[in-house]
């Protein structure tokens, strides 16, 4: 049984679209165990989708489970590794993505070291839907004991291209204070579905230190997102190419001139349909806190003005997704007191929108982490977790009328 939910007033700054489309969202679909965490849902080629997630087994034993959704359904969780020695964290989470062969590749973090942040990023495919694993591999080359996360993986000719955070210069700690201690960087590398590793490719060498990553891959080649870095502390969002064999330098979204000493543990999001792309991203420059969203219709070259898409207390955890026409989805987190909520928007390009609706309540705390959105087919699929002894995570579909 689905419901209609509440639906609230658009900001001024947004064009009224009439006829916008609104959005119904489903009853959950699929709970997973209470204390399961860091969902990830991505669809699949055939018009299904996969999620993986942690569930805490005992103390500090976790399991990463992945699932898949068909159109008769979920099926039966299935686990990829179970230990003591991983890195579970709310904004670094894990990732399933399924190849163009139908491999699917799943990615995790485990520590290193007993530092806080000595971990790696850590990599196993399987040929057969979960049965089986292939031994983990780290897609870098560097084995020191400092950061490795914050991946993003998409399908790419016989097998996937990946992006991470790699803080192998990094000496001292995070924000002010440790410019002179190395920077956190972005790399890039090709992974066959057999796991063999292309080269190790620098792509910036001074970015945040913890942003969630994004890339996608348009039909002239890949596009990625991070958050920047500069020697004063601007933390503004920057979009890079891969074409002819080489990444291109940084085009920077929106020009926010956020000043930030320190991470704001806040990372864009891409959607692409064709060589449209679509980018989604939280900023707060002199506290004015905002979700905005900018186009490009060159393949990432070049993106238009940005588009606030917020009710005017967003907390960021943004994700999107195109739907018809070039036009998105975007979700966020949204303070509505006492607690939080997962909203989401519809937007076109031309800066029309729909009212924003409710996909579920949530909380503000970082254990709430980040909620996830991918479209089937008509659908929209969200993932989140919700707090509490009952709590977990959960999936809900939502389909426009």
């Amino acid at each position: 049984m689905k419901r209609l939910l509440i639906l609230l007033p658009v900001l001024a700054a947004l064009a009224c679209a009439e006829g916008a489309p609104l959005y119904t969202v489903s009853d959950a679909e699929f709970s997973a165990a209470p204390g399961s965490q860091a969902p990830n849902v991505v669809a699949t080629k055939d018009g299904g989708a996969l999620m993986s997630w942690w569930d805490r087994v005992e103390g500090r034993t976790y399991a990463l489970r992945v699932a898949e959704r068909t159109p008769d359904g979920w099926f039966d969780p299935v686990t990829v590794v179970q230990g003591s020695g991983f890195f579970v964290n709310w904004a670094d989470f894990p990732s399933i993505t399924e190849l163009d062969d139908g491999t699917w590749l799943v990615h995790w973090l485990q520590k290193t070291a007993e530092d806080t942040y000595a971990y790696h990023v850590m990599m196993a495919t399987s040929h057969d839907r979960g049965a089986t694993w292939s031994e983990p591999f780290k897609p870098h080359r560097d084995d020191s004991p400092t950061e490795h996360g914050f991946v993003s993986v998409v399908p790419w000719g016989s097998g996937a291209a990946a992006v991470w955070l790699d803080g192998r210069q990094m000496t001292g700690g995070h924000g002010e204070g440790y410019a002179d201690a190395g920077a956190m960087s972005i790399r890039f590398t090709t992974i066959g579905s057999d796991g063999s590793l292309g080269e190790d490719v620098l792509i910036d060498g001074r970015t945040c230190e913890c942003c969630t990553t994004s890339m996608v891959a348009t039909t002239s080649g890949l596009v990625a997102a991070y958050r920047d870095r500069s020697e004063e502390e601007i933390r503004d969002i920057a979009v890079v190419r891969f074409v002819d064999g080489a990444w291109t330098d940084p085009v920077y979204v929106g020009h926010d001139n956020w000043h930030y000493p320190g991470c704001p543990v806040n990372g864009p999001q891409l959607s692409v349909q064709g060589d449209t792309v679509a980018v989604a991203w939280f900023a707060a420059p002199e506290n004015r806190a905002r979700v905005q969203v900018a186009f490009s219709t060159d393949g990432g070259a070049s993106f238009s003005d940005p588009i606030r898409v917020d009710d005017g207390t967003p907390r960021g955890r943004v994700d999107i997704e195109h739907v018809d026409d070039g036009s998105v989805v975007v979700s966020w987190l949204e303070l509505v007191d006492p607690e939080a909520e997962v909203r989401a928007r519809w937007v076109s390009a031309r800066g029309d929108a729909g009212e924003s609706w409710l996909v579920s309540p949530t909380a503000e705390a970082r254990g709430s982490g980040f909620p996830r959105m991918t479209r089937v087919g008509e659908e929209l699929v969200f993932a989140w977790t919700l707090l509490g002894e009952t709590g977990g995570v959960r999936v809900a579909s939502a389909q426009a009328y």
